[in-house]
């Protein structure tokens, strides 16, 4: 299973658990709560109709007093209240006043007149001073026919003369219960639904993370590393830099094997060049032969000390790990470039195009122009006398493309997939190769600026080469 799942499964595992848990205490609680602020209702109900039935019984007429009076009065009324949706039509109460023997007097039902009920814990409990209550069935087969009573006493001159109890048939706080164990349910249901898209979505954030981290490993596998990927979590971004710093640390030992072998290839020839310079220098040749000799030594020293140069710049930036980000003017460096290879582009009557824009692109302003002069200098190298060049910006929300175009031979098939090799080189139009260190450097700036750089043919000649960027950084 992949980690992903198992961090939804386990999250919403612990969610449902908890919810269930809470739920199961307020279902629990719905009808215990209920059933006691009824009660609460019936013990106020008992104790203000005992106030009303004690001149009834001090008066000899119960059955035709006050109380009589008030629920004969109840019964003929319609009522219409609709309470958060339940519908309520006819009073529930149920009323019944005993004497202090506990013989009933009168009842609101008119079915218990003249019955004992001085057994009841109701009427027993309270005619001696306590507190009572009950709760019977009206139908033994039947949990859901119970009523409760409540009693209150009617008192004269501090004595007990009688009992008030009040009663309400449970069946008839079913539909508030209901109701609210409804609500509660559909409630619980939506924080399961909720926690669960929650849960997906940063399941989702963490696999994409991964994702992202695991395609740069990749990436260095083939030796092809891409930029280091920006990511949310500042834990994330920890192991992402801690890939990076491992990367170079392997790759350390093999690093240092190419570029050794690489130099000793890259200075066996002009190493030959000026070892035959010297032996014939040796034999006294002619002022004339001298000159160009010398002049041969010169050239290679300069090649030599070119390469080493560059040898230098490659290896202190691809040991960089982040670099500082500045706002960048497209256009000046722009022309700051055009003035730099002024004498290059007027030795082969090329004419230079830069694009007009004001764009501001985030990065490290040295890099970016040492990166855009490799592929300016390419251009130049590779565009034949009278051609044209173009520098330009292209935005794509968020980020820019600095764009290099020329009007050259293009990149042959066979070094489509080598062009970003270190020390592989194509041949120029005066017939001499590069050290192949300039888009090696190109894509490391690239790396460091967590953009990219692509080269491309043009359908009408040439080559396109592409450096994405940031307009901004954070």
């Amino acid at each position: 299973m992949r980690i992903g799942m198992r961090l939804l499964l386990g999250y919403f595992l612990i969610v449902a658990v908890a919810a269930w848990f809470v739920l199961a205490i307020f279902v629990q609680e719905i009808k215990p709560g209920v059933r006691r602020a009824t009660e609460g209702s019936l013990v106020d109900a008992a104790t203000l109709l005992a106030e009303i039935a004690r001149e009834d019984i001090l008066a000899g007429h119960p059955q035709n007093g006050e109380l009589a009076g008030a629920f004969s009065a109840v019964h003929n009324r319609a009522i219409n209240a609709n309470i958060s949706g339940i519908h309520k039509v006819r009073n529930e109460y149920h009323v019944y006043l005993t004497d202090a023997a506990g013989k009933v007097i009168f009842d609101s039902k008119g079915v218990a007149q003249g019955q004992d009920y001085s057994r009841w814990n109701d009427v027993w409990l309270t005619l001696r001073g306590k507190y009572g209550a009950r709760s019977t069935p009206t139908d033994p087969e039947n949990a859901e026919s119970s009523v409760m009573y409540v009693a209150a006493p009617v008192i004269d001159q501090g004595r007990i003369i009688g009992v008030v109890s009040v009663g309400k048939a449970n069946s008839a706080l079913n539909p508030v219960i209901k109701r609210s164990e409804r609500r509660i349910l559909w409630a619980g249901g939506a924080l399961l639904g909720i926690a669960l898209l929650i849960g997906a979505g940063m399941v989702w954030w963490i696999n994409r993370s991964i994702s992202r981290l695991t395609y740069y490993a990749d990436s260095i596998t083939e030796n092809n590393p891409v930029p280091l990927p920006s990511l949310g979590s500042s834990e994330l971004r920890k192991l992402a830099r801690a890939l990076e710093s491992m990367r170079i640390k392997l790759e350390g030992k093999n690093y240092i094997e190419q570029y050794v072998y690489a130099l000793t290839h890259e200075l066996k020839s002009p190493l030959a060049a000026i070892r035959g310079a010297a032996e014939i220098l040796r034999e006294g040749p002619p002022p004339e032969v001298v000159a160009r000799f010398t002049h041969n030594i010169l050239s290679q020293n300069a090649r030599m000390q070119s390469l080493v140069e560059k040898l230098l710049s490659q290896a202190k930036l691809e040991n960089r790990l982040d670099i500082a980000f500045t706002p960048v003017n497209t256009r000046a460096l722009f022309l700051q470039l055009q003035d730099e290879r002024s004498v290059a582009l007027a030795a082969k009557a090329l004419h230079l195009e830069c694009g007009e824009e004001e764009t501001i692109v985030s990065g490290d302003e040295n890099l970016l122009a040492q990166a855009l002069g490799n592929l300016l200098d390419n251009a130049i190298d590779f565009t034949p006398s009278g051609g044209a060049i173009r520098l330009y910006t292209s935005e794509q929300g968020s980020r820019v493309e600095v764009v290099v175009e020329d009007s050259g031979s293009g990149i042959p098939d066979f070094a489509q997939a080598r062009i970003f090799e270190r020390f592989y080189s194509l041949p120029r139009s005066n017939g001499q190769k590069s050290s192949g260190l300039g888009l090696a450097f190109v894509q490391e700036v690239a790396r460091l600026h967590q953009g990219d750089i692509r080269l491309e043919n043009r359908p009408q000649g040439g080559v396109t080469a592409t450096l994405t960027l940031h307009r901004h950084f954070t």
